[in-house]
């Protein structure tokens, strides 16, 4: 094979950039923490090894441009990504999580493999970025690709895996979190012109992951495992990253990708600290004059993210959705500053969700223009579903604020959360439920 022939194996665009950078900066982190965390470890230097091949075969796919390596690398790393989290084939919990994983990413393998084969079927091509920008691509091999996505990004039904996997050591399920877990959103940015020619695929994409991070975040209200909690806010955020894409915002969900795994990477490492960690008292329900408070705080903060980003703030395109977003977020944080002294603190509370909102809409505008040229960023025509999300985003947040510490429960609402606390449980097989079966 000629080195041109190698070359053009590769495609080194800001999108694949993005993700090498992600990825290297944290499986060195991940690294220098399992250097110290695995000492004793009779595999010790295996697990170095098989982190090492992870970080570059995932490098190796984000960068490639033709569909063969592209297929390759995405069942190197998911094999290796198994091999991790299994660690020790003699604990039957553990490796009852790597064969759910293995199944589960079987089912994204098929589907890569047979969307894959009809590109090249319908166009004739196998580099990734001709394909890209043809036209006339049928919808069903982006639906294998979006079902493939949301196997890898533990999007509902597919989430089980994730929540199965705690067995892992520390580093691996940082790097599978903040990483791999990453790979369903990498997937769909990299074919997104194809997506942008289907609105009613992207409208459904939105409220697939809407519905996820509706669960995810209300399973990790429930848990009392730190671990547990932290992979359903991994499902929670990957949901929100698939809406964005279906808001066709996708430098917008790339930049959630980046942030997410970083600050995800930094929790589960910082996991075995969690117990010394103090509560704070928010007070919820929160006053009525403390909440109008908020209210105005979050517009501020919610205008100064679309200066930012350089968008209008009541934008008529499904940008309005991620502003709103932003209001519903600075809302929530102008409520911890505001929970005493509310008057007093109002300053305080204006400047820091402005502050807020500036460094998130610099965020996206930096990001958006740095993938400019791949011309990722095409909101889409609001619709009913979108307006039907903002409601649902409003409800669930009013719910948590003035609902969650009723002295009261009905009973509806009672068996709704022991259905729900119930679903967001592990395998059964995944669970070592005596000291005894521990195999290390």
């Amino acid at each position: 094979m000629t080195n041109h022939s190698i070359v053009s194996l590769f495609h080194f665009d800001s999108l694949a950039i993005i993700m090498i950078t992600l990825v290297a900066f944290i499986g060195i982190c991940v690294g220098s923490f399992a250097y110290r965390y695995m000492k004793g470890d009779r595999q010790y230097r295996a697990f170095f090894l098989q982190l090492c091949l992870l970080v570059a075969s995932v490098a190796t796919m984000v960068s490639s441009d033709h569909l063969a390596l592209l297929f390759v690398t995405w069942c190197i790393s998911n094999f290796l990504l198994v091999r991790l989290m299994v660690h020790k084939k003699c604990w039957n919990a553990a490796k009852a999580s790597g064969t759910l994983a293995t199944k589960n990413y079987v089912i994204g393998v098929a589907c890569v493999a047979s969307a894959f084969a009809m590109f090249y079927s319908y166009t004739g091509e196998t580099r990734i970025q001709t394909l890209v920008h043809t036209s006339g691509v049928h919808s069903f091999p982006l639906v294998l690709l979006l079902i493939s996505a949301m196997t890898q990004s533990a999007i509902w039904p597919f989430h089980k895996w994730l929540i199965s996997s705690l067995n892992s050591p520390t580093p691996v399920s940082a790097i599978m979190h903040a990483g791999l877990v990453n790979g369903g959103g990498f997937l769909l940015a990299r074919f997104a012109p194809l997506y942008f020619n289907h609105s009613i695929l992207l409208t459904a994409i939105f409220v697939i992951g809407l519905a996820t991070a509706f669960l995810g975040t209300l399973w990790k209200l429930m848990q009392s495992d730190v671990k547990r909690m932290l992979a359903c806010s991994t499902m929670a955020q990957m949901g929100f990253m698939l809406a964005q894409c279906g808001l066709g915002l996708f430098p917008a969900a790339v930049g959630h990708l980046v942030w997410h795994g970083m600050f995800k990477a930094y929790l589960f490492l910082a996991s075995g600290a969690a117990a010394q960690e103090k509560r704070f008292d928010l007070g919820y329900p929160p006053k009525q004059f403390t909440f109008i408070c908020s209210l105005i705080c979050g517009a501020v903060g919610s205008l100064s993210f679309a200066y930012a980003s350089g968008n209008a703030w009541l934008a008529s395109d499904t940008t309005f959705v991620l502003i709103f977003v932003a209001f519903l977020t600075a809302s929530q944080f102008a409520l911890t500053i505001l929970r005493y002294n509310t008057l007093q603190r109002m300053p305080l509370a204006l400047i820091a969700t402005t502050l807020m909102g500036v460094m998130y809409g610099c965020n996206l505008h930096f990001i958006d223009w740095v993938m400019e040229p791949m011309g990722l960023m095409q909101p889409q025509s609001l619709n009913g579903f979108h307006i039907l999300g903002i409601i649902a985003l409003s409800l669930a947040w009013l719910s948590i604020l003035f609902l969650r510490n009723q002295q009261t429960t009905p009973l509806w609402i009672a068996k709704n959360y022991v259905a729900a606390l119930n679903a967001s449980q592990p395998h059964p097989a995944t669970v070592t439920a005596h000291r005894n079966s521990y195999k290390y």
